[in-house]
Parts: C-alpha cells; sequence; structure tokens
C-alpha cells in the first residue's frame, strides 16, 4: 500500500455523512494544494485537489465536525484509493481519493488571542509509526 502525506486547505466545509445501516458517521472533504514554480522566468502556480474520506468515527466526531472549516490548514497521511462510478450517461468515470489515516487540523488564531493550537488526530500512531509533527533535523 502506497502512503501519501499532503498539506493544504479546506475547499469548503466537510460533509459529515452517515453510513446506511449502522449509522456510523464519516467525512469527506476537498483539500487543495497549490505548488508555485518559475517556468523560464515567469512565476506561475499549479493547484491540485484531492478528494478525502475519513472512515474514523471518533475522529469525525471530536476533530473534523467542530473545527474544520472551508480554509483550514490541514496535514493528512493516507492512502490512495481508485473510485469507479458510471454516469446517468452510462459512461463510467474514474477518480482518485485519499483515505485519511491521520489528520492535523492547523487552525488560525482566533480573534479573541487564544493560541495557535494544531487540533486533531486519530486514534494512536500514525500507520508509518512517524509524527507528522517531528522537527527536520536540517
Amino acid at each position: 500500500m502506497q502512503t501519501l502525506i499532503i498539506e493544504g486547505y479546506l475547499a469548503a466545509d466537510p460533509s459529515i455523512l452517515s453510513a446506511q445501516g449502522s449509522g456510523r458517521k464519516r467525512a469527506s472533504f476537498r483539500v487543495l494544494e497549490t505548488t508555485r514554480f518559475r517556468k523560464s522566468g515567469t512565476p506561475g502556480e499549479r493547484t491540485t485537489g484531492f478528494n478525502c474520506l475519513c472512515f474514523s468515527e471518533t475522529t469525525t466526531e471530536k476533530y473534523i465536525a467542530p473545527f474544520a472549516r472551508k480554509g483550514t490548514r490541514v496535514v493528512i497521511q493516507g492512502h490512495v484509493e481508485n473510485d469507479t462510478w458510471t454516469g446517468k450517461d452510462g459512461v463510467e468515470h474514474y477518480d482518485l481519493r485519499l483515505i485519511v489515516g491521520d489528520i492535523r487540523l492547523k487552525n488560525r488564531r482566533e480573534a479573541d488571542g487564544s493560541d495557535d493550537q494544531p487540533t486533531g488526530g486519530a486514534a494512536g500512531e500514525p500507520a508509518g509509526g512517524y509524527d507528522l509533527n517531528d522537527d527536520i533535523p536540517f
């Protein structure tokens, strides 16, 4: 399984969904990541959108639902899955989605001057055994 780590901003407020039958909560959201570059001296940028799905009910209820809003900066670790569906016109569509394993919400400071505390995280350590908040030693 391939692991992907992205950092970006929520494109809209997350959708909190309940699974049919079990009623378990999950979150669906889109993260935008912008890369800036220079081509022949001319600055440019490219924005990539990632469809994300969080199946952890604890993470959804305790972190995503109360704190994640449009524009919130997030760092997400997860794995990629293929998603296919057939449209109304009968054409089969393909898409990639990121299944969230760990999420860190990097909320901006509130107007009242409270500290900028990173919020979030699934229960336990990330699957890779590393912490996204560790400092890089160089």
